[in-house]
């Protein structure tokens, strides 16, 4: 075939482009068109319709050169030399025209390509037709499709939030009951029982090795069903102008509330030991107000004081301006573990369990270095203080939360008081004061102004109603109807505290030997120098392991608290009352009850921390 020319029954066709693949211009050749005589199908296949014309002819002549053809091809692929195969009857016994009888003797012709394109086709159309029953017959004994899961709503999984009710959670939009992994998972059931009843990605998220492909993998071992197409999140609404609240930022779902308006939560207990740095979202929430939206290319604070000095500040100015200093410090809320005196007698205010406390890496320009900066002396004969105004604003009065803390303090470079814009390496988020808010390390978290607006030095404390009118400390005999503000001042300066976070209350621990952690934090800078535990109610005691902060900070600059662990046997079946008291580096120590430090706004609330558990068989 010299120069490219087509012999035999495709001379003269040329191939033109469709699709993938080529078709041929015309009409084929009747020995070209080959197909499968029909053959009884699968159910549910129709048959194909009578064969025609040429088709009929193909089929009639490759049921006669079957047996060949597939031999030519078995042997073309063998790569051996083959010889001429028979021909039917009714093929011509003459080449076409032009073609000479010895190319048409080697199979260049009808008699050597037809057999051959036969071979090649019929085969393949076995083949094909084969694996096709094939795949029929293995779809045939599959199993059938499961039958689609159940829809569900978020308030019919969160009626699933413990063993006895099945513990369901939910991850994107898939429901799972995982009632018989809780006592597997690797971090505890308590850990888990935390998501119960609602979403795992706000915990995954505080644990990286939850994202991993097995992880989810086990998990979808538990699927029993599908939130309903109706529970997909909505585009934020916008914000009620009648609702002061309206704007406030979303919150982390594992926050134990107090109170949704303002909003007041904490992390659950057993989360609070797991790190040193408390995570931005775990932070405990301590709001008295709304929480403001602060523009932050607008925002301005304001520095004032006596004989007219006054400074304004951007953000971007109160960033250049001062070098960054970072402090690592606890806050605490002068509430903390006020529960505990509200089951003594009756007091007011949110019942704060032990998780009203944090600790946090914050970054900032130093309040001392923008006083200075604004013309105050470093020392002011009498008596002083800096002020600190919120912008966060009362919707009736217009008044907003405000503090004090002594001048001193303020321009102390020991005291490391910042003027805080960054929380764990992070942009302030908002329910914790940006853009900018007060940290004064050591003191009471009522001092610790978010949203700060205002500083303005004055020889008289703060006039906001929560520095005269309230954070004060009073005798156990005072009630609402004698007691009298002015009589104490402002709680500044914290006592020493500790608490245990595992066990929890309640709990059953299996025998062998018990792990017990916790916390513990002084106020003023005191570090704490030990823990004291006792597992049988204050009989004896054990000395707790301490882990905090690396370096040991300097005497009088332990802002931050330290984390403590003590690993002790305990026999089958026994009732343990634990007990955790701690003790600072100025000796001061916990007192032993609550009721002789009860007082009627249950804030200092910091007796030995008890815990009742239970010791397995």
């Amino acid at each position: 075939m010299a120069g490219g020319a087509r012999v035999g029954p495709l001379a003269g066709f040329k191939p033109r482009p469709h699709g993938p693949a080529k078709r041929w211009e015309g009409a084929w050749p009747a020995g070209a068109l080959l197909h499968l005589r029909p053959r009884p199908l699968p159910c549910g296949h129709a048959p194909r319709p009578p064969l025609k014309g040429a088709e009929t002819r193909g089929a009639r002549y490759r049921s006669r050169n079957a047996g060949p053809a597939a031999m030519l091809l078995l042997r073309a692929l063998a790569g051996r030399r083959l010889p001429p195969l028979p021909l039917s009857r009714r093929a011509s016994s003459r080449p076409p025209p032009g073609i000479p009888e010895a190319a048409a003797a080697r199979g260049g012709g009808p008699r050597g390509a037809a057999p051959v394109l036969a071979a090649l086709l019929g085969l393949g159309a076995a083949l094909a037709y084969g694996e096709r029953r094939r795949r029929v017959a293995r779809a045939a004994e599959a199993p059938p499709a499961p039958p689609p899961y159940p829809l569900y709503t978020r308030e019919e999984v969160r009626r699933h939030r413990s063993p006895r009710d099945r513990v369901w959670v939910t991850h994107g939009t898939e429901v799972f009951d995982v009632t018989d992994f809780v006592e597997l998972h690797p971090g505890g059931a308590d850990k888990i029982l935390l998501a119960a009843g609602g979403p795992l990605e706000p915990f995954w998220a505080l644990y990286a090795v939850h994202n991993e492909p097995h992880v989810l993998e086990l998990l979808r071992e538990y699927k029993v069903g599908e939130l309903s197409p109706a529970e997909a999140p909505l585009p934020p609404a916008p914000g009620d102008t009648r609702d002061p609240f309206a704007g406030d930022p979303p919150r982390h779902p594992g926050l134990r509330v107090n109170s949704e308006r303002p909003f007041n939560a904490e992390p659950p207990a057993e989360l609070l030991a797991e790190r040193f740095l408390t995570p931005n979202e775990l932070f405990f929430t301590r709001n008295h107000l709304p929480v403001p939206a602060v523009d932050p290319r607008a925002y301005r604070l304001r520095v004032e004081g006596p004989e007219g000095r006054e400074l304004s500040l951007s953000l971007d100015e109160l960033r250049g301006r001062f070098a960054k200093h970072e402090v690592t410090a606890t806050l605490q809320c002068a509430g903390n573990r006020r529960a505990e005196m509200s089951r003594v007698r009756p007091v007011k205010g949110l019942s704060w369990d032990i998780g009203a406390i944090g600790t946090a890496r914050w970054g900032g320009a130093r309040l001392r270095d923008v006083l200075l900066h604004a013309g105050f002396a470093e020392e002011r004969q009498g008596e002083w203080h800096v002020c600190f105004e919120g912008l966060d604003a009362d919707a009736a009065t217009g008044s907003s939360y405000g503090a004090s803390i002594p001048y001193g303090r303020a321009v102390s470079r020991d005291a490391e008081v910042l003027l805080a814009y960054e929380m764990n390496g992070q942009e302030l988020p908002r329910d914790h004061g940006f853009p900018v808010r007060v940290v004064v390390p050591g003191v009471v978290g009522a001092r610790s102004v978010k949203w700060l607006g205002r500083v303005a030095v004055s020889p008289a404390e703060s006039t906001s109603h929560w520095q005269r009118n309230d954070y004060k400390g009073f005798s156990p005999c005072v009630d609402w109807d004698t007691v009298d503000y002015t009589s104490a001042p402002a709680i500044q300066e914290l006592p020493v505290q500790s608490a245990i976070t595992q066990p929890q209350a309640g709990a059953a621990v299996p025998p062998g030997e018990l792990t017990v952690k916790g916390y513990a934090w002084s106020g003023g800078g005191r570090g704490v120098v030990r823990v004291d535990v006792s597992l049988d109610g204050g009989r004896t005691w054990r000395v707790a392991r301490l882990t905090g902060q690396h370096p040991v900070p300097p005497p009088g600059r332990a802002w931050a608290w330290a984390l403590w662990e003590l690993q002790a046997p305990v026999p089958a079946g026994a009732e343990l009352e634990i007990i955790c008291k701690a003790v600072d580096g100025s000796y001061n120590v916990q007192p032993d009850t609550v009721a002789p430090i009860w007082n009627l706004r249950g804030v200092l609330s910091n007796a030995w921390h008890r815990v009742r558990v239970t010791v397995g068989q």
